[in-house]
């Protein structure tokens, strides 16, 4: 086995086994759980999504679908402080940003209320 081979079966080997690397929430602090939603990769993702997309449509919907993700990501924050939990949690999240990317790249206007619910569903995992 060369030095090329070995470096990279080492380079395997270290790498976490973890599908999902968010381990060691329950041991943060509060303000690490009210950062995490502004500072994590995939929910950054899915704001500026929902941003492009808002832009996109015409009248209300504009400031009307983020003020929704927003409160919607709020009352999320108060059932996470309620401790309830939502099973698939990061799963919701990705699902979101590649929704909010295919709503985004077709430039879909759909109904305000189906909007509106879309937003908030997707906003809340």
């Amino acid at each position: 086995m060369n030095l090329r081979k070995t470096l990279y079966a080492l380079a395997l080997f270290c790498t976490p086994g973890l599908a999902f690397a968010h381990a060691g929430h329950d041991h943060s602090g509060v303000l690490a759980g009210l950062a995490h939603p502004l500072l994590g990769l995939d929910h950054l993702l899915a704001m500026l999504a929902v941003g492009l997309w808002a832009a996109q449509q015409s009248g209300a919907a504009r400031w009307a679908l983020p003020a929704t993700f927003v409160a919607s990501m709020l009352f999320g924050g108060l059932l996470g402080f309620a401790g309830v939990t939502i099973p698939l949690m990061e799963t919701g999240i990705a699902g979101s940003v590649l929704a909010f990317g295919l709503l985004v790249a077709v430039a879909v206007r759909l109904p305000m209320a189906l909007s509106i619910a879309l937003t908030a569903l997707f906003a809340l995992t």
